[in-house]
């Protein structure tokens, strides 16, 4: 397994860091960044078509729980099942930067 790595290019585009995730430090997952399979993510999608890093860039939402893609149903089962914030972590972004998130 990999060690946890402290890289931008590793900050999830829902705010999520990859670099420190079970399945990324095994080599099972290419991060969001990298995993060109993960169509299936409404949040990724919107990023790469408004060209933002992450959610934390978006200007349509103060706070991104008002962005129905960011706050729904799977979001908050995902939440739950990886006991993760993700809306604390664009927030911790939007305080800090991504450089001062990734470290």
């Amino acid at each position: 397994m990999k060690e946890i790595q402290k890289n931008v290019k590793f900050i999830a585009k829902c705010g999520l860091y990859c670099g420190s995730c079970k399945r990324f430090l095994k080599e099972k997952c290419p991060g969001c960044i990298e995993n060109h399979k993960a169509t299936w993510c409404s949040l990724r999608t919107c990023c790469l078509e408004k060209n933002m890093a992450s959610c934390a860039d978006c200007k349509d939402y103060e706070n991104v729980m008002d962005c129905r893609k960011y706050d729904n149903f799977m979001a908050r089962i995902f939440g739950f099942i990886f006991n993760s914030d993700r809306s604390a972590c664009i927030a911790r972004i939007k305080e800090i930067g991504y450089d001062g998130f990734a470290h």
